[in-house]
């Protein structure tokens, strides 16, 4: 069983992860939907021999050491994976999250137009929340090919693992990956100013001292871009919040008050009227009214905010998942089951 044919099938079914597991046939996510395809059952020993094809030899002493190990992995002229081995049953599992090679256009994504907009900001944080698999990297991937085709700045990015390969063309890209060229994302954005960037990717903003050298770059002048696993704007500022111990939190809300530009919330929805997925967007943008409920501790209120903004391009997760159930693009139980107020939702779709 060759692992490339495995992985061009999962590519050309339009999978979005693929699933090596000792007992079962490879299995692809296809739409959200978990399927088995058409190969024989994989061995133990099958499993390993994938890993040691795709692991260099840092990786594999790092999976025999920890029993986990993440890195990426190139198939030329197709895609990259994200992968992730694993040990299960104490025999080798594997995760892979498919990257496509080329980096899908910002306005091909079913984006909200403000997002173009925020891509044109000369400095502060920008932040890309939402679940595993809602489209984050893509999005910031999306945006760091607008500034690269526009400006002629230095882009630094620090990544686990490196997902997107890009392409300096205005700009100068340097992408820098945990393990391999970085000990850590703290230690990466430590030194990274002292690199020239204009413009700083943070894969993840993981912990503290992560957050804290984000937000620090941020305040002195440069447009930071980074994620969090939080399923909305007053979610993701509450959890930076709480990340700090509580003699830091005034101080922080005021730092984050001061840098803060954009919050967009993803989630993934799975089309009723083609194949695909299409995205709902929670879009925060910092205004004043904004910046004071995050100074006064009131990031509760925040979605009052966004409900009465829509007009500067704000929207709710709600109200985004309601326009493309409107618009036929996803079906009602999908879209109560992910909405941030069901019983809410379901009257709206009612109505």
């Amino acid at each position: 069983m060759q692992l490339e044919t495995i992985l061009k099938t999962a590519f050309e079914l339009g999978a979005s992860d693929v699933h090596l597991v000792s007992g079962h046939p490879p299995v692809a996510r296809i739409h959200t939907v978990m399927t088995a395809l058409d190969y024989p059952v994989i061995t133990p020993e099958s499993a390993l021999r994938m890993l040691q094809q795709m692991a260099g030899e840092e990786q594999l002493a790092r999976f025999q050491k920890v029993r986990d190990a993440d890195f990426s992995y190139e198939l030329p002229g197709l895609a990259r994976f994200r992968v992730n081995a694993h040990l299960q049953r104490q025999t080798v599992g594997i995760a892979m999250r498919l990257i496509k090679e080329k980096i899908p256009p910002l306005k091909a994504l079913n984006l909200p137009e403000v997002i173009q907009k925020l891509t044109y900001l000369p400095r502060g944080l920008i932040l890309v929340t939402g679940d595993t698999g809602s489209g984050k990297s893509t999005t910031l991937a999306a945006m760091i090919q607008v500034l690269n085709d526009r400006y002629q700045k230095h882009i630094i990015t620090l990544e686990d693992p490196i997902e997107y390969a890009l392409v300096s063309n205005k700009c100068v890209i340097e992408q820098r990956e945990l393990g391999a060229d970085v000990p850590s994302f703290a230690s990466g954005l430590r030194h990274v100013l002292r690199q020239d960037p204009d413009i700083i990717l943070v894969g993840e903003m993981r912990d503290l001292e992560t957050t804290a050298a984000a937000i620090t770059a941020a305040e002195t002048g440069h447009l930071v871009l980074s994620t969090l696993h939080t399923v909305n704007a007053s979610q993701t500022v509450e959890r930076i919040i709480d990340m700090y111990p509580a003699d830091q939190q005034n101080q922080i809300r005021s730092m984050l008050a001061n840098t803060l530009q954009a919050v967009i919330s993803q989630t993934l929805f799975k089309r009723v009227d083609q194949k695909g997925m299409v995205p709902a967007v929670e879009v925060m943008l910092c205004t004043a009214a904004v910046r004071n409920l995050i100074r006064e501790n009131r990031a509760f209120e925040i979605p009052n905010i966004i409900e009465t903004n829509r007009a500067l391009g704000m929207n709710t997760l709600d109200n985004a998942i309601a326009e493309l159930y409107f618009n036929g693009m996803i079906g009602r139980e999908d879209a109560i089951a992910q909405a941030a107020y069901p019983e809410k939702l379901d009257r709206m779709l009612a109505a």
